[in-house]
């Protein structure tokens, strides 16, 4: 009986995270279809012919490639830095784009920036460690001379602390970065 029980749990261990992702997927795209299928002119005239399960989707991934293939045209352009300006002018308004720009570039921009994965020292003694990534190489604008800015992601989740650690604690990990942000976000369940 408990081989049988083992069994099942392993089975569950593998169906799992597959029937979690699956589900994902598929509420998401349903949810994102409704919003543009459900659309009085998808229902009716010429465009109702048009109307088939995973249109939306298909017209937000479109509408999406076509302002990043517009934004990257215009990206020295002065409509792109006025519109920058402008988003920058409000203060709360400023935090939040400014945050969500930086962010999204450090990930998928020109400017990536967790593509050094190091370990830190949080002790003298050397007993703790953390995983994370060099963000900055250079603090002396902040007077932190011998220090780095590090990035150390929480586990499970995008959240993650800032640190100004100083050289000495950084050991840098010879890993590609994407399996170390993996490793760290799932707890240090997933393998590097």
């Amino acid at each position: 009986m408990r081989r049988l029980i083992r069994y099942f749990l392993q089975g569950l261990l593998y169906i799992a995270p597959l029937a979690v992702t699956v589900y994902i997927i598929v509420v998401s795209i349903v949810w994102i279809d409704s919003l543009l299928r459900d659309r009085a002119f998808f229902q009716e005239g010429f465009l109702s012919k048009y109307n088939f399960p995973g249109l939306g989707l298909i017209l937000i991934l479109m509408l999406v490639t076509l302002i990043g293939y517009v934004g990257q045209r215009m990206i020295s352009s002065p409509i792109s830095l006025a519109y920058d300006k402008t988003m920058k002018k409000a203060p709360l308004v400023k935090m939040i784009y400014t945050s969500v720009k930086d962010l999204l570039s450090a990930f998928v921009g020109g400017e990536k920036k967790f593509n050094q994965p190091v370990i830190v020292k949080l002790d003298e003694a050397g007993l703790l460690h953390r995983f994370g990534f060099i963000t900055s190489n250079n603090l002396s604008n902040l007077g932190l001379d011998d220090m780095v800015g590090v990035y150390l992601p929480s586990s499970y989740g995008m959240l993650g602390e800032m640190y100004a650690v100083p050289k000495k604690q950084i050991i840098p990990l010879k890993a590609n970065s994407a399996d170390v942000m993996k490793y760290i976000v799932s707890g240090g369940v997933s393998e590097i």
